[in-house]
């Protein structure tokens, strides 16, 4: 404010002064003398009504899909290891090697014992085992028959008195032999079949040895940590990596209780994390929690998230925003028009006659270069959207739709 002196300055009243000042004005504010109402020159667009995609705006955590801490099946010492840090492997990919000669000389062994008795019991070849085939029985078995021919005959004759008693009894007792002798066979051939099988288990257990000696990855994954070198001595249950699967990658969403109606599962999940501004990655709800915890009355949720490029990361924060079922109707106005201050929204609607009235208003969802007003606003409304920060109640507000 510049003020003009003049003579006999003290003689004026304080009116007279502040009639001979002048005020340099903003640009686009002018003040008018006769009604002392500023006018502001600002755009306008009225509110509208349509329906939108309603969301339910969660934080969570990315999680691998599976993590497994593989260990040794065997003792023994580690003579390779093709595998390091952030190898990607798929399913029986090779971690490291364990020496073998020893549980190879093993399996060596199971498997001629194994070959022996199935050879005694005349299974080479894959045949199945039946009793009356293995070559003792079946010589036992045709001896008591012959012997039992001879018997028959035997009686018959001594009932004609053809044969004398004693050759008759010598020729009954030589059937009970015969029969007992191929009973013992069957005894035997049945040992010798139970002690196949657990030579066949002991075969088997030596070709697992044998094959644990390489420790394999057991799904398709990134080795996050190989925790063994070559030359390291391990037992059974020493753990040798860890792999991850991180394709797709778990989501844990908590959600308040309160949008509980509207989570389910295949319902669709779109997340940002911070490493990657601007990007959205776009997942599924594959499991809803079947209570909600009683300390926070929130909601565990999971979401699949494919990740064929590998750049998300177990451990990202994301922020997620899960899709519901139907639209519904929403009033939005230009963002532009929300002045925010100290926590308050507030808008100014353009009256009939051109003036500023303040509302406060509460927001919804933003969509875009809109947002959605639920209550203080209703669809026609004119807005003012631009220098709302120069307005305030009553400003004659100058612009066009």
């Amino acid at each position: 404010m510049v003020c003009l002196r003049r003579p006999l300055w003290w003689l004026l009243t304080p009116a007279l002064l502040a009639a001979g000042c002048e005020t340099t004005a903003d640009p686009e504010v002018a003040t008018t003398s006769a009604a002392n109402v500023r006018t502001v020159s600002a755009d306008t667009a009225v509110a509208v009504e349509r329906p939108v995609s309603r969301f339910v705006a969660v934080t969570g955590s990315l999680a691998a899909q599976e993590q497994a801490d593989v260990a040794a099946e065997i003792a023994g010492r580690i003579v390779s290891t093709p595998v390091e840090r952030g190898t990607r492997v798929t399913t029986g990919t090779a971690l490291v090697q364990i020496a073998d000669a020893e549980v190879r000389a093993q399996a060596d062994e199971a498997a001629a014992n194994t070959a022996q008795i199935e050879a005694r019991l005349g299974l080479a070849g894959g045949a199945t085992f039946e009793i009356d085939r293995v070559p003792e029985v079946a010589n036992a078995r045709a001896s008591s028959e012959l012997a039992q021919v001879e018997f028959d005959r035997a009686r018959m004759l001594v009932e004609k008195a053809l044969l004398s008693q004693a050759d008759f009894d010598r020729s009954r007792a030589q059937a009970d032999v015969s029969r007992r002798q191929y009973d013992i066979a069957r005894n035997g051939a049945e040992q010798q079949y139970q002690s196949l099988l657990a030579a066949r288990a002991r075969m088997a257990l030596a070709r697992k040895a044998l094959a644990d000696t390489v420790v394999r990855a057991p799904f398709d994954g990134v080795v996050e940590q190989r925790l063994v070198s070559v030359g390291d001595y391990v037992t059974r249950g020493t753990k040798i990596a860890s792999v991850m699967r991180i394709n797709p990658m778990r989501l844990e969403l908590t959600v308040p209780g309160q949008y509980m109606a509207a989570i389910a599962a295949g319902r669709s999940v779109s997340l940002q994390v911070d490493a990657y501004p601007g990007r959205t990655f776009t997942g599924r709800i594959r499991y809803v929690s079947p209570s909600v915890a009683a300390d926070s009355r929130a909601l565990v949720i999971e979401a699949v998230v494919p990740n064929e490029t590998g750049e998300l990361k177990p451990g990202l924060f994301a922020t997620a925003r899960i899709e519901q079922a139907s639209e519904t109707p929403a009033v939005l106005v230009p963002a532009s028009a929300v002045r925010t201050d100290s926590g308050t929204a507030r808008v100014y609607l353009v009256t009939a006659t051109g003036a500023a009235e303040e509302r406060i208003v509460t927001t919804g969802q933003t969509l875009g270069d809109l947002i959605e007003i639920t209550s203080g606003v209703k669809a026609g409304d004119a807005v003012a959207t631009s220098n709302v920060a120069q307005l305030a109640d009553g400003v004659r507000i100058t612009g066009t739709r």
